[in-house]
């Protein structure tokens, strides 16, 4: 046997070596005839055999075209699924801000696929129910296309689904009963879809963002009873000829049921009119009583009337109605930020009554989800009232902010002070914070690290926001923490609660806390200093241990591993790599991406300022540790089961998340 081995090796390696040329051709033809019929402008200069180094191709293993990115590059035409089906080997595809146009084609031939984008596009007609056949797909994102027919029951054949974003279509019908416990990320948002929401375990997790604009839906998810009450008209009974002597009796037991149905009917309707104006009475919530409670119970109506509303949009000076003045009485307006946000049409009225949901109370105050009657909805903060600065003085710092615009920062969309009252709208962004990606829930410890490469682009995103940030003299974020980093659309990360250190109370209980004490440098523990770009650059870097380790950095960290917290971090990662739990265990390229990030990490958290390396330095750093790691990752699969590869299935490029 073993002779018969020696004597046929040379062949296979021949065949081998003559099979790899024409199956690597296989993926060079088909992508010039998708070029051909996708790219009349020729933004795509793809010349060569040496397809890995095309524009768009992120990953090659083996020659093989495995990551397909093709973004905001004025692409038009039909998808022609006899060239695509013939990438099989494509794990991520992405044809995302183009004006591609007619179905979604057939892409049961990708076997191996786990992430599609196809969102903002011109795709119609029905969703392809022949995408079941993807058994290894976990990210599906066609939001604002024009998509219609239901939504395929053929999805719950997927497993491993974790993202499915399917708002801003026209999908009618009923909503499937997703039951994948893996689904995290889910928006049917803005369709027609109709009828019942299910109630499964997994579709009760998401709120009403993620079903809002469709009319027809009903169920307990957006506290949508389904089923009228009202009274439906009953049939008109078929009564007996009346004759004779008992006409009389009969006649008079007719009108006694006529008299007493109409009765019954008419007090109905007072039981209906009084409940419905004891609930207006309890809607009409003074701004004081607001104030003093607080906006605490999820659901509360955020609403100031005290037998008025408020007026005029936002950036006036103030409204008028039934003659009582905001202006005069020190209710303030409501001022939006950046001069690209006239567009916002909602008025400070439209912000009281919107309802609220607490979605978590930091160091600078509470902030909550604010869904407006119209459907629109933002994240609203509001600040503890312990130490205000004059308004003049806040007023200033806000129109700093709200001149920020990054891809990673949350921008600051619009404020309002009064005598004791300081609110501050950013968008919402549904997909959560850094912290629950790394750590799954409020629970410390437990969590685990997450793969290399999707901590480089974290970092990558962290230090682009907080470079921005530094740009600007004399600013600083002041509070950076991954509970402070949001995940927006295409999980890029986001800085929030930037620039509001000027704000907080240097006596308050809760800025000593364990949790806002360990990202704190040494030099600014002391909460009546002033925060620096170097201590920004300290909680970066402590942020970075937290994405390396999955663990949850609290002050008794500090107090037994002192300034020893290298060793401990590399013990970390000696346990996890012993007990197989490390994605990257086995690859040694992997371990040292992982010790380069953890290098810039301990190089951040120097417990003298001055050698702390500035941002811009820890940018390139990082950038220059991502572009090695593009260049050598072998792209090798992983089974899923655990964050970090979940995660790693997500794009990992500028504008595709992690």
């Amino acid at each position: 046997m073993k002779l018969m081995v020696l004597r046929y090796s040379p062949f296979f390696l021949v065949l081998l070596v003559c099979v790899l040329p024409l199956v690597q051709a296989g993926d060079v033809e088909a992508l010039l005839a998708l070029k051909a019929s996708l790219d009349p402008g020729n933004s795509l200069p793809w010349r060569g055999s040496s397809i890995c180094n095309w524009q768009g191709v992120k990953e090659c293993t083996n020659g093989r075209v495995t990551k397909l990115v093709l973004e905001h590059l004025n692409l038009s035409g039909v998808l022609n699924d006899k060239i695509l089906n013939r990438l099989d080997q494509l794990r991520v595809l992405s044809f995302k801000g183009n004006s591609l146009s007619g179905q979604i084609p057939d892409l049961s031939g990708l076997v191996n696929l786990k992430s599609l984008y196809l969102s903002d596009n011109n795709f119609s007609g029905e969703f392809p129910s022949s995408i079941s056949d993807l058994h290894r797909l976990k990210v599906v994102v066609v939001s604002g296309n024009q998509i219609s027919g239901p939504i395929p029951d053929s999805l719950l054949k997927l497993r491993r689904l974790y993202v499915l974003h399917l708002q801003d279509n026209q999908f009618s019908g009923s909503i499937p009963p997703f039951k994948q416990t893996s689904l995290r990320f889910f928006n049917v948002s803005n369709n027609r879809l109709s009828g019942d929401i299910p109630v499964t375990p997994t579709l009760v997790r998401f709120n009403v963002s993620s079903f809002s604009g469709n009319l027809e839906l009903c169920g307990e998810q957006i506290q949508k009873p389904c089923g009228n009450v009202a009274i439906a008209p009953s049939s008109s009974p078929s009564y007996p000829q009346i004759t004779g002597s008992s006409s009389s009796s009969r006649r008079t037991k007719l009108v006694k049921i006529i008299v007493g149905s109409v009765g019954g009917f008419v007090g109905l309707l007072l039981i209906i009119l009084l409940l419905c104006m004891i609930c207006k009475c309890r809607e009409r919530k003074s701004l004081s009583e607001v104030r003093n409670k607080g906006i605490d119970d999820e659901g509360m109506r955020m609403e100031e009337a005290s037998g008025t509303s408020a007026g005029g949009r936002g950036g006036n000076n103030g409204g008028k109605q039934g003659g009582f003045s905001w202006e005069s009485e020190g209710l303030g307006s409501l001022v939006f930020c950046g001069a690209g946000d006239q567009k916002m049409t909602y008025s400070l009225e439209d912000l009281l009554k919107a309802s609220a949901e607490t979605l978590g109370r930091g160091t600078m105050g509470s902030t909550y989800k604010a869904v407006m009657e119209s459907g629109y909805i933002v994240t609203v903060k509001r600040l503890k009232d312990a130490r205000y600065p004059r308004a003049e003085e806040f007023g200033r710092q806000m129109e700093v902010l709200g001149r920020l615009r990054h891809p990673n920062l949350v921008p600051l969309r619009a404020y309002f002070q009064a005598k004791e009252e300081r609110l501050l709208v950013y968008d919402y962004f549904p997909n959560g914070s850094l912290f629950s990606l790394i750590h799954g829930s409020r629970t410390s410890g437990g969590g685990k690290p997450l793969h290399w490469t999707s901590c480089l682009k974290i970092a990558e995103d962290l230090a682009n926001g907080l470079l921005y940030i530094h740009q600007n003299p004399g600013l600083t974020h002041g509070n950076l923490k991954s509970s402070n980093v949001l995940l927006g659309s295409d999980f890029e990360s986001c800085l929030t609660d930037y620039g509001l250190n000027l704000f907080r109370d240097p006596d308050s209980l809760e800025e000593s806390s364990a949790t806002s004490l360990f990202y704190r440098a040494p030099e600014c523990r002391d909460t009546r200093k002033p925060t620096t770009q170097q201590a920004d650059i300290y909680s970066f870097g402590v942020l970075l241990l937290e994405l390396l380790t999955g663990k949850t950095p609290f002050q008794d960290l500090v107090q037994e591993h002192g300034s020893d917290i290298p060793k401990w971090v590399n013990s970390v990662r000696e346990e996890e790599t012993e007990s197989g739990d490390d994605p990257a265990s086995g690859n040694e390229a992997s371990e040292e991406k992982l010790q380069a990030l953890l290098n810039i990490a301990m190089a951040c958290v120097s417990l003298m300022p001055q050698n702390r390396p500035m941002m811009r330095e820890v940018l390139k750093m990082i950038r220059d540790t991502r572009a090695e790691a593009q260049i050598s990752s072998n792209s090798s699969d992983h089974s899923p089961g655990s964050w970090s590869d979940i995660v790693q299935s997500l794009p990992r490029d500028e504008h595709l998340g992690i």
